[in-house]
């Protein structure tokens, strides 16, 4: 009678209303919200620790949200759908979600942090909420196969089966595998009838093949960089460039990589220019240096007088890529003073970076690509599947730097733990 009653026990803490797929930054706002609106929640997680990606998110800093909620700040094949999402839980509720769970935010130019500097405070509030609603959560879950059986989904796992009436797929996608998002989700999302558009990594720094990098590895500068596929304008930023041996990166490449990788997976040519003076116009570039020219070229030479305009790396790389001689710049003809001086503000306003690849998910911080809007509604909610929902980085929405992934994150899983707790 106590070993059919155990057993009994043990089968009912396997079922509930709500079943979440992944304990990340989507996945938790699903349960928490679910759990809210009174249903009973499991969550599966193949993460030894639950909410990992989020340690990482922000340079540790965790940058969760932005005042800036503007169409162009996502990507997606339904950007009306991510609109009508995003009014219904945007920047404001997640803010003031997260102080309800008492973590104090602090705002810099629009860009919200939380005010201990540390992305374990969102983690760990989250997490505590999750026990404080009686979540289940369940890590280090391998999962073998998701069916759907009548009105229940059955979860097969090794070595048990989970069951619910209704399950959230929150994933995530391939970017930062080691944080535990491994692709899986597609591959369940497809059992169930769904396409998948090609997942390919985003905010990532850009492989290259020119020869000059080696000469800048190592730098770090303002620049404009605009992305141009089959020599058409594609995108373009401003921030700081910084220079390897592999290709380029930082902000404004993270920007504008999502359009590369997608046109490189398509086998377009792909092109950076860089502006390393964005401030500056052609003629007051050249303005700039015929005015040092004349007043210091006896006795400097053009490397020598563009250090005093960029980087010493960058200057040395120009006059190596112009070949142009080691003599004082005073000593040149007129003629040749002015083709070289054109010439060398050809460079600094646009010098040309071939594309050829993306550096691997691993370095990546978001997917592009994944289950297309048009497969799922406002509510998150399969038109597949009934009672089958998403968020996060499964779906085919990624945003620019500057909080907006987690914010997609937040507004996503909200919306399927909201309807998948009051479908019930």
């Amino acid at each position: 009678m106590m070993a059919g009653n155990m057993k009994d026990t043990d089968q009912k803490n396997r079922k509930a209303d709500v079943i979440v797929i992944g304990a990340g930054a989507s996945g938790m706002m699903a349960a928490v919200t679910a759990a809210e609106k009174g249903a009973s929640v499991i969550v599966l997680d193949h993460n030894a620790v639950s909410g990992k990606k989020i340690l990482s998110t922000g340079n540790g800093k965790c940058n969760f949200t932005n005042e800036r909620q503007e169409p162009d700040c996502y990507r997606s094949d339904d950007p009306d759908l991510v609109k009508r999402a995003l009014d219904q839980f945007s920047c404001g509720e997640t803010v003031s979600f997260f102080e309800r769970l008492g973590v104090c935010s602090k705002a810099k130019n629009g860009y919200y942090y939380p005010r201990s500097g540390q992305a374990s405070a969102v983690r760990d509030a989250l997490i505590a909420e999750t026990r404080r609603l009686h979540i289940r959560i369940f890590n280090k879950i391998e999962i073998t196969e998701i069916q759907k059986d009548g009105d229940a989904f059955l979860i097969r796992t090794k070595p048990e089966p989970y069951s619910a009436g209704r399950c959230i797929l929150a994933t995530g996608g391939i970017a930062a595998p080691k944080t535990g998002s491994d692709g899986c989700g597609y591959r369940y999302a497809k059992q169930f009838g769904h396409t998948i558009i090609r997942p390919l990594p985003a905010l990532v720094p850009l492989v290259s093949d020119e020869n000059w990098l080696s000469l800048t590895a190592g730098v770090r500068c303002d620049a404009r960089v605009t992305l141009y596929i089959d020599g058409e304008n594609q995108a373009e930023d401003t921030g700081e460039l910084q220079l390897t041996e592999y290709g380029i990166s930082g902000i404004p490449v993270f920007q504008i990589s999502r359009y590369a990788a997608v046109a490189l997976s398509e086998k377009h040519k792909v092109d950076v220019s860089v502006d390393f003076l964005p401030e500056m116009t052609l003629q007051k570039t050249n303005q700039f240096l015929t005015a040092a020219a004349d007043k210091t070229g006896d006795y400097r030479n053009w490397e020598q007088i563009l250090c005093g305009l960029c980087n010493r790396k960058i200057a040395h790389m120009i006059c190596e890529k112009l070949h142009l001689q080691d003599v004082s710049v005073r000593n040149l003809p007129e003629k040749t003073f002015q083709m070289q001086l054109s010439l060398i503000v050809r460079q600094l306003k646009n010098t040309s970076v071939r594309i050829v690849g993306t550096r691997p998910a691993e370095q990546a911080q978001v997917t592009c690509g994944g289950i297309p809007l048009k497969e799922v509604d406002v509510t998150m909610q399969s038109k597949i599947v009934h009672g089958l929902y998403f968020s996060g980085e499964i779906l085919n929405v990624d945003g620019i730097c500057g909080g907006y992934n987690l914010q997609w994150a937040w507004t996503s899983g909200y919306l399927a733990g909201l309807h998948a707790a009051i479908a019930g």
